[in-house]
């Protein structure tokens, strides 16, 4: 849908919903968690959230929120252009992404250095930087972003990691208030994903990543994490907070406005009346 790049936003993303979703969205009288997501990118603007959707940026949002930098990734380098990349001073294990990344784009997971031929990657890596989400998908809060940067971050690993990624926690707050939680497993293998409640009752829905067939076990400080991602959700209509946690220690992933653009499937399809029912839409759009 790059060649729509001249279309109004509200057409744009009507299109969009159709030809994803397989039915016009009601953009004056949302209902669904989908439709609802199509009206936030439409009309809600604070301004804060062109902080928090720049990998780089967010990390001073989520500084001045914890008032510390305990939850904050190692970050190895800052750059402009991935041939600034200095590969000989990382360690072995690296992540490379562009502040301008969203839905999983836009990152590169190193696990040995010894297999990667630097000079190749830097044009695809500077490639990234060229993606427009506030053009494909009308997301508002990318649009006017500073010239997208290169961030290169540690590595997160358990201690007894099989190989395997990391579970990746994402919380849905709504006026800060944590309602649901999924989590995505063996992201990089054999994706499946998990979703509970605010009570954490496991609930069996499949999304655009099929169901886990087994219920894995919430970490013992799943509490603690609840409580990182009200703090980091409290100036929001809605946002989803993403975190890690590594052997017991919480670490912040990104905030996520936007999830899917609003164009996950949901089966049972009444999950996403469900969803939308805790989204209160905003009288006052202009922040």
């Amino acid at each position: 849908m790059k060649c729509g790049w001249w279309l109004p936003d509200s057409l744009m993303v009507s299109i969009q919903y159709y030809l994803i979703c397989h039915r016009w969205p009601d953009l004056k009288n949302p209902v669904r968690f989908s439709e609802k997501i199509q009206w936030y990118k439409l009309h809600y603007r604070k301004q804060v959230m062109r902080e928090c959707v720049d990998k780089y940026t967010v990390r001073h949002y989520v500084e001045r929120k914890m008032g510390n930098t305990q939850i904050l990734n190692q970050l190895y380098q800052v750059c402009d252009n991935a041939d600034e990349i200095e590969f000989d001073k990382l360690p072995n294990k690296f992540v490379i992404k562009t502040t301008n990344g969203g839905n999983g784009d836009n990152i590169l997971i190193v696990k040995n250095k010894s297999n990667i031929t630097p000079p190749h990657l830097v044009d695809k890596i500077n490639q990234w930087k060229e993606r427009r989400y506030d053009i494909i998908s009308r997301e508002w809060a990318y649009k006017g972003l500073e010239s997208p940067r290169i961030i290169v971050e540690q590595y997160l690993e358990e201690n007894h990691s099989n190989g395997g990624s990391l579970n990746d926690y994402k919380f849905f707050c709504f006026n800060g208030k944590f309602k649901y939680l999924w989590v995505d497993i063996d992201r990089y293998t054999n994706h499946t994903r998990g979703w509970w409640n605010e009570h954490l009752d496991y609930l069996h829905i499949d999304s655009d990543y099929p169901g886990s067939k087994y219920e894995i076990s919430l970490p013992e400080n799943i509490t603690e994490m609840i409580t990182v991602a009200e703090t980091l959700a409290s100036d929001f209509p809605f946002v989803r907070v993403d975190l890690y946690n590594v052997n017991g220690k919480i670490y912040f992933g990104e905030l996520t406005f936007y999830p899917g653009s609003g164009y996950i499937p949901f089966k049972p399809d009444s999950f996403d009346f469900e969803l939308g029912a805790e989204f209160s839409l905003p009288e006052n759009t202009e922040q």
